[in-house]
């Protein structure tokens, strides 16, 4: 199978598995007990998890603190409800599912509009009394840079705290300043089920889950296993940072380029990381697609929302038609991917839509 869907997950790096597996050994003597433990095995995995936690903090702004949450979209509830008010809270149009949906739930959802380019600028008004401004630094199905530097200017000015959902961002370029940032492991080459809110120094919030408060704002044991190997894969990522990029450029070109004719591009042509392609053709079938391309993995929008048969409304913020949006489909490289498998994968998705 070739893999080609690095949005919605990637692969563990060797790194992270390496410094996983210590802490998943039940050996006598092994790092297996509970970090909030005060005897010596406790203290050895709480250490483990203090080195993690200044690992992942390595790719973050300074001046706020690193709290481990079970996914990101823990992180983005705990900040939009951990941060109190009622005013408005405003979020781009093209917000993942964690932060539209749960502004939605609070009653409170004032959109920003996105332009046709994907870009969501800072010309537009905030409404009055607005408490909390939420704008993603890469858009996760369109691969969009937002200018989240002069959204966090914009809600000072306005006495509003502003949120960055950085999960596609991390790892890959400088994440910007925020009040609260909320950043996810597998989508670093780290383990599934960790993730983490970044929270400026002097930031209070609510908790959302009570019962110990292991992490200052959230209850619950920590997984040494899942924090050691976030720790890792963020240590890699800094490491690589510069070589991620260079590669994930070589393979855009050449994506591009396969896809050129016959094929439109959705979102802006360079104000993106180029480590995704979402393209659509008109009349294309993507269900059939899919099916014929059974050893070929890509995606036809957010993962998250891929089961709900709903028209992605990120396709439909930037102008698209309900067709558009549903002939669409986007493919993500990465670290692990080859130019052989991306000219093999494209390759086969090409052919099987001009059988349709």
């Amino acid at each position: 199978m070739i893999y080609l869907d690095n949005q919605a997950t990637t692969p563990l790096a060797p790194e992270a598995r390496d410094a996983m597996l210590k802490w998943l050994d039940t050996a006598e003597g092994s790092g297996f007990g509970n970090p909030h433990s005060p005897h010596r095995m406790g203290r050895m995995a709480g250490a483990a998890i203090d080195f993690a936690r200044e690992q992942v903090a390595g790719l973050l702004p300074p001046g706020g603190t690193v709290h481990f949450t079970g996914s990101a979209c823990e992180a983005i509830n705990l900040a939009m409800r951990g941060a109190g008010g009622d005013g408005p809270i405003s979020v781009s149009a093209i917000e993942h599912a964690a932060v539209y949906e749960t502004a939605e739930a609070l009653g409170r959802r004032h959109l920003l509009n996105v332009a046709a380019n994907g870009q969501c600028n800072t010309s537009q008004s905030l409404p009055q009394g607005t408490r909390l401004v939420c704008v993603m630094q890469v858009n996760n199905e369109i691969g969009t840079i937002q200018p989240t530097v002069e959204w966090h200017r914009k809600a000072k000015e306005h006495n509003a705290l502003f949120l960055c959902d950085a999960v596609q961002s991390y790892g890959k370029m400088e994440v910007t300043g925020a009040d609260m940032i909320a950043i996810s492991a597998h989508k670093i080459y780290g383990p599934k089920g960790i993730g983490a809110l970044w929270v400026r120094h002097g930031l209070e919030l609510d908790p959302q889950i009570t019962g110990g408060l292991q992490e200052g704002y959230r209850s619950g044991t920590l997984s040494t296993a899942l924090v050691a190997g976030f720790g890792a894969a963020a240590a890699v990522a800094k490491e690589r940072m510069d070589d991620d990029a260079d590669h994930a450029e070589k393979l855009w070109t050449r994506a591009r380029a396969m896809f050129a004719s016959n094929w439109a591009l959705n979102g802006d042509e360079d104000t993106r990381l180029h480590a995704n392609l979402n393209v659509r053709r008109s009349g294309l079938d993507v269900a059939r697609l899919m099916s014929e391309c059974r050893d070929v993995m890509f995606s036809a929008g957010s993962a998250c929302a891929s089961g709900s048969g709903k028209t992605s409304h990120v396709l439909k913020a930037i102008g698209l038609s309900d067709e558009q949006a549903k002939s669409s489909i986007r493919i993500g490289w990465g670290r692990y991917t080859t130019m052989e498998q991306l000219e093999t994968g494209v390759a086969a998705i090409l052919d099987a839509a001009n059988g349709q």
